[in-house]
C-alpha cells in the first residue's frame, strides 16, 4: 500500500479516522435520510470527499483514502436506495467511472494535506470539507443565493452533477471529470515534487482553468 509519508513523521490518527467516518458517512447518511425529497447526489459527493480527503490525510495513505471514498459511496447509495433512489443497471458503467476518478481526486487532495500539514494534516482537510458543505448546503437551500461561477469552483459540485447525471441518465459529465482527473493530477505533481513550493503555482493555475471550463461547459 502507497505510503504519503514515512509512517514515523505521521502515525495514523484514530481522531482523524473518526472524523472520517462522520463527515463520510453519518451526516451525510443522516443528510439523506432527512431531505428525503431532495436529490441526494450532493450528499454522496460529500460523503466520498468527506471519507477519502479526510481518511487519506489521517492514515498518510493514498489508496486507504480512495478505498474508504469508495466505500462511504456505496453505503451512502445503500440508504438513498432505502429512501427511494433507484439506479438502473445500465447506468452502473457511468456511475462507477465517476465514483473511480471522483475518489482518486479526493483521497490525492488528503494526501497532499498528510504530506504538507503533518501531523495535523486531517484537520486541514476537515475544515476543507466543511466548507465546500456549507456552501452546497447554502446552494441547496438557497438556489439563488450563490452564482454559478462560485459553484463551479468547487470539486465536491463537480462530483454531484457527475453523480447526478451518471446515476439519472447514465450520462457522464465530461467537463466535471475532466476538472477532477486535472486537479487530482496537479495535486499529485505537488506531492511528487515536494517540498518544492513552485508546484502550487501549477496546481492552483490549473484548478482555475479547469473551473472555468466547467462554468463555461458544464
Amino acid at each position: 500500500m502507497t505510503r504519503v509519508v514515512p509512517p514515523a513523521s505521521q502515525p495514523p490518527s484514530q481522531a482523524g479516522l473518526a472524523a472520517a467516518g462522520i463527515a463520510g458517512i453519518a451526516l451525510p447518511a443522516a443528510g439523506v435520510v432527512w431531505l428525503t425529497s431532495a436529490p441526494p447526489a450532493p450528499m454522496l459527493a460529500l460523503g466520498m470527499m468527506g471519507a477519502g480527503m479526510i481518511g487519506a490525510a489521517a492514515l498518510g495513505r493514498l489508496r486507504a483514502g480512495v478505498v474508504l471514498a469508495l466505500a462511504a459511496l456505496v453505503v451512502l447509495i445503500g440508504v438513498a436506495s432505502v429512501t427511494g433512489l433507484r439506479v438502473s443497471a445500465a447506468h452502473l458503467p457511468a456511475l462507477a467511472c465517476v465514483a473511480a476518478v471522483g475518489a482518486v481526486s479526493f483521497a490525492v487532495r488528503g494526501a497532499l494535506f498528510a504530506r504538507s500539514a503533518a501531523p495535523r494534516g486531517w484537520w486541514a482537510a476537515l475544515a476543507v470539507v466543511a466548507g465546500e458543505a456549507a456552501v452546497l448546503a447554502t446552494a441547496a437551500l438557497r438556489p439563488d443565493a450563490l452564482p454559478s461561477a462560485v459553484l463551479a469552483l468547487l470539486p465536491a459540485q463537480w462530483a454531484s452533477t457527475a453523480l447526478a447525471a451518471a446515476m439519472a441518465r447514465g450520462a457522464v459529465a465530461v467537463p466535471q471529470l475532466i476538472a477532477l482527473a486535472g486537479t487530482a493530477a496537479a495535486t499529485g505533481l505537488v506531492i511528487a515534487q515536494w517540498p518544492r513550493r513552485w508546484t502550487y503555482g501549477v496546481m492552483f493555475s490549473v484548478w482555475i482553468g479547469l473551473s472555468a471550463q466547467v462554468w463555461r461547459y458544464g
